[in-house]
């Protein structure tokens, strides 16, 4: 699956147990992005998910255990790196990414030269189409973030990201294993990469229902709190030992 498209772009679409919406998703991606290739990367689902998405065109990476979705992720992301992509875009599995902000996503990287792209719901300050529970949480991590990051960022749990090289290069080394768009950033902010966020759309589930609890959610909270609170320590360790060496 090395990259023979000239723009050696990648569409990275982990998934786990996506059957009823996988197919629709490589269809999309297709039909706004012709001859870019789709590598659907299965979390070791039980259903159908890897035969509909080879019947749909795309490649598929299949992982022998359950990694969760930032190890998926960066199963793709290690691949990619490997294989020689200049750019990947992130496309969730369940079909509410809309494959039509690919293009809007791609020219942004392409154009600012920042190392990440973030697909945001909340760029032009529109409400996402989210649950309350979410887009509090998301309000949250906006707070959290902004000290951090040195700058606002609207939808920091998007998965709906692309990134460059560089960045590619240092997620396939190391990446958050779980809820990973969040430490994602402070893992950027610490190699003084750039981001963006441009605007795009979410759409219903096509089939399913998300697994996030009110319980979960709490989880995901105290999780990612630590993970960011851990990566941020590291950032500061590293200063002084860097200060020493110039």
């Amino acid at each position: 699956m090395a990259p023979d498209h000239p723009e050696k772009l990648l569409i990275l679409v982990p998934a786990y147990n996506e059957e009823g919406a996988i197919r629709g998703v490589v269809e999309g991606v297709k039909q706004v992005m012709p001859g870019t290739p789709v590598l659907v990367v299965d979390d070791c689902s039980k259903d159908n998910t890897v035969a509909n998405a080879r019947s749909a065109g795309a490649g598929v990476l299949p992982l022998p255990h359950h990694l969760g979705l930032g190890g998926c992720v960066q199963a793709g992301y290690k691949l990619a790196f490997e294989l020689g992509y200049e750019y990947v875009i992130r496309v969730d599995g369940d079909g509410q990414h809309d494959a039509r902000d690919i293009p809007t996503v791609f020219e942004a990287l392409r154009a600012s030269g920042c190392e990440m792209v973030i697909g945001s719901r909340y760029v032009n300050g529109t409400s996402g189409g989210t649950s309350w529970l979410r887009a509090t949480g998301i309000r949250f991590f906006r707070l959290v973030l902004r000290p951090i990051l040195g700058r606002p960022v609207r939808d920091p749990t998007s998965g709906f990201v692309g990134v460059n090289r560089s960045a590619l290069e240092v997620f396939s080394h190391s990446f958050p294993l779980e809820y990973p768009e969040i430490e994602a950033l402070v893992v950027l902010q610490r190699r003084r990469f750039r981001f963006v966020e441009v605007p795009c759309h979410m759409l219903p589930r096509r089939t399913g229902r998300s697994t996030i609890t009110p319980m979960k959610s709490i989880y995901y909270i105290v999780h990612v709190l630590l993970g960011v609170f851990v990566n941020v320590l590291k950032y500061e360790r590293r200063i002084p030992t860097e200060s020493r060496r110039s």
